[in-house]
């Protein structure tokens, strides 16, 4: 049974302009110790995918529809002291994006890791004992409790967060672009405590990240989010090596090659607005293979072999013979 079931997910957010439908009818299974990496363009709702499952909303916000169960216990239904006292950072934690807007600037790292512990009732003596292994498990230098947030790099910083979302065991860890702002170097060691928190503890991990190599480094399957709905969802291996989206394969063109001498292809135009969707595909606009079905909006998604499905209406049993190469 998988740690994670998402099913139907929908949130909306007020507006002037009347509701915005940011995340609409996502579903996904999510197993302990894999990663599912969340790539797409900036607002295609991503983040607000990891806020809904966090429940930490916009005044504005608003879940309109679907089921998340954890360990087996659906979490819609539980009241909102119940999920702060039951999952939230106890069973499921969030690392955000931007650690150095995460940390108060007055107080010491190792109070505020500290914080959630000492208010669960431990004791000072253990809950400084507890900060101070998990800071030295990210990689911390002896004396970093004691430090302000001004005193530490981005890099350090982010490993505070990390350490911080770490601090009650959660089986699952949501990454909202958690090496952002950072130089390669440091991307790189984050990634590696990733991964070894992964096959240490057998962590589940959301990872949300514009970057498809990062994705591709940590990730067991990726989804490809677009205006609010997954376009393509499955393995690494499928989503990446053999991408059969055409907004998948438009992102992986955009992408700079080594080995290839064609330059990069840029994705013309930008998403839909979500207050006022045009009716039918929600890629029609920029898809350079769109056809005649395309005016409706998909059913849903085609499934193109095990865990691995395109909400394209290419791959629809009634036309993908229009599109499968002779002798394919």
């Amino acid at each position: 049974m998988a740690l994670l079931e998402v099913r139907d997910l929908s949130l909306e957010y007020s507006t002037d302009r009347g509701p915005l439908r940011a995340v609409d009818g996502v579903s996904f299974d999510l197993a302990a110790g894999e990663a599912l990496g969340l790539i797409g363009e900036s607002g295609s709702g991503k983040t607000s995918m990891a806020t809904t499952l966090m429940r930490l909303l916009a005044q504005n916000a608003s879940l309109v529809g679907g089921s998340v169960r954890l360990d087996g216990q659906e979490l819609t239904t539980l009241s909102d002291d119940d999920f702060r006292r039951q999952i939230r950072w106890s069973r499921m934690a969030m690392v955000f994006q931007g650690a150095m807007h995460s940390l108060n600037p007055v107080i010491r790292v190792g109070d505020q890791v500290g914080e959630r512990l000492r208010s669960d009732g431990m004791s000072k003596a253990a809950a400084r004992a507890r900060v101070q292994a998990l800071l030295g498990r990210v990689g911390l230098p002896a004396g970093t409790a004691e430090r302000y947030p001004h005193e530490l790099s981005g890099g350090m910083k982010q490993r505070v967060m990390v350490a911080s979302a770490l601090t009650h065991d959660p089986p699952l860890l949501i990454l909202d672009e958690p090496t952002s702002a950072l130089d390669v170097s440091i991307q790189a060691q984050i990634m590696n405590l990733l991964k070894e928190l992964k096959a240490e503890r057998e962590i589940a991990m959301l990872f949300i990240t514009h970057d498809l190599a990062l994705a591709s480094d940590l990730c067991d399957h990726i989804g490809v989010v677009y205006a609010g709905q997954f376009r393509e969802l499955g393995t690494a291996e499928d989503v990446l090596g053999a991408p059969a989206d055409p907004y998948t394969q438009r992102l992986l063109a955009s992408i700079p090659s080594l080995r290839e001498p064609e330059p990069p292809a840029f994705l013309p135009g930008a998403p839909p607005d979500l207050r006022e969707p045009m009716p039918g595909c929600r890629f029609a606009a920029r898809c350079p293979l769109v056809f005649e079905p395309c005016t409706e909006e998909p059913p849903g998604y085609y499934a193109l072999g095990e865990g691995h499905g395109s909400r394209c209406w290419r791959h629809d049993p009634r036309y993908r013979e229009r599109f499968t190469e002779p002798g394919a």
